[in-house]
């Protein structure tokens, strides 16, 4: 068999190659010959059986076999043949080529390597970290709320506002039927808190002590039980109490309960703490907002390195599905039918395509560098979280991602999120 291998750039490599039918005659008669040996097949002995028999019994799945075989031999001569190591080999082969001329078989296969990437001083791309601005007014309004939680809440005779916590009872019902889980009574809920139904809390304010009104909602398309999803829903609701947070007034003794591991603490001591905590938030949000994305902008501007093409192409196919997840039927139809429009639109999402996916090796190669990485448990930690946290079975969700393949999506994010902390961090704290 003859074939030319030939290294397109440091990320991309071609074997090219006619499969000639003697090449796939000889892997066809290996495959039989190991296969007399434990094939069953009726009027022969088993472990006598004759190849000639074997051939016959099997026929075309043999031949499909002995192809397999043929391609897989070709792949591992032109892998030895470019002196590429497999652990370079990134994603499985694919052809870019794959015609019968005659007995032969005529391929191109594409191999993807991983970039190789000069790092270089990647720690002169990480942007200013600057101090972070907490005036006292935040502190104050802060604090003063933080206290405040911790007094009882009293009974108030007036109607209904927005902040007040109610004591009520409430029943659902949906075309006239009470469902599960529509009930309670004595139910404590914060005005204002968004944790009911939307539109629910609202339709509360004005109400008083003993009234009795009824409230119609609808269900958000993506609430968790399936039989109330975009419904409308009538709530019979009794307001059975009104309270409020009794005024509290910001003491040393206060503050002492308060400040986290220190004795004796002051009101100057707890509001001290309360501007640290600001300050991480503050911090944590521009970190994520506009920190982040420019160290991000900043890495993918500055280094130049090849691409496997497989990968830019696979992730273009992400995006167009992303796309066609937002179209109309027709709209996807006209594409599917056009080939000068999937083009087309497989051009214009190209260069965010391979912006992701240089981002994606760069953050791999930092990541080594800085001797970061993520594995599969804290992966299912994350997932398990965020399920528990969305009432969802940890599980179920583990599975359904698991399937969709989004796992690696998952600790790629993690992993991008952990480099670009510590290299900020790191940063801010040499400054």
């Amino acid at each position: 068999m003859e074939f030319q291998a030939t290294r397109v750039n440091s990320a991309n490599a071609t074997i090219s190659a006619t499969i000639d039918r003697e090449t796939i005659d000889k892997h066809l008669n290996k495959i039989a010959k190991q296969l007399s040996k434990t094939a069953d097949i009726p009027g022969f002995r088993k472990g006598k059986v004759p190849v000639a028999a074997v051939k016959k019994q099997y026929g075309q799945r043999l031949v499909e076999d002995a192809e397999a075989e043929a391609l897989r031999e070709l792949l591992d001569l032109g892998i030895k043949d470019l002196n590429i190591d497999n652990s370079s080999i990134i994603t499985d082969p694919t052809f870019s080529k794959f015609d019968r001329d005659g007995d032969n078989i005529v391929v191109d296969v594409n191999v993807s390597l991983r970039p190789e990437i000069e790092l270089g001083d990647y720690k002169s791309l990480i942007p200013e970290v600057k101090d972070i601005d907490v005036t006292d007014a935040e502190v104050d309004e802060r604090a003063n709320g933080l206290a405040t939680a911790q007094a009882p809440f009293v009974e108030v005779d007036r109607a209904v506002e927005n902040g007040d916590s109610i004591n009520l009872d409430f029943e659902g019902f949906v075309d006239g039927v009470a469902f599960d889980g529509g009930k309670a009574e004595n139910y404590t809920l914060k005005i204002g808190s968004g944790s009911f139904i939307p539109g629910f809390e609202e339709q509360t304010i004005g109400m008083t002590k003993g009234e009795e009104k009824d409230i119609t909602v609808t269900f958000p398309e993506e609430y968790q039980a399936e039989n109330l999803k975009g419904k409308e829903a009538v709530f019979k609701i009794r307001v059975n109490k009104v309270e409020i947070k009794e005024a509290v007034e910001l003491t040393d003794e206060l503050a002492n309960e308060l400040v986290k591991d220190k004795e004796n603490a002051t009101v100057a001591d707890f509001k001290e703490q309360v501007k640290k905590e600001i300050e991480n938030e503050k911090l944590t949000k521009k970190y994520n907002e506009e920190i982040k994305p420019k160290l991000m902008e900043n890495l993918v501007s500055n280094y130049t390195f090849d691409l496997p093409a497989s990968v830019i192409e696979k992730e273009i196919e992400n995006r167009l599905n992303q796309k066609a997840s937002t179209m109309t039927p027709e709209e996807v139809k006209e594409i599917q039918e056009s080939e000068e429009k999937l083009k087309a639109l497989q051009e214009e999402v190209r260069p965010e395509a391979e912006a992701s996916v240089k981002a994606t090796f760069i953050v791999d190669a930092l990541g080594k560098a800085e001797g970061i990485e993520v594995d599969d448990q804290e992966v299912q930690n994350v997932i398990y979280y965020e399920a528990l946290m969305g009432g969802q079975d940890p599980e179920a969700t583990m599975k359904k991602y698991e399937e969709a393949g989004y796992l690696p999506l998952v600790k790629m994010s993690m992993l991008e999120d952990k480099v670009l902390s510590k290299l900020l961090d790191d940063k801010q704290k040499a400054e």
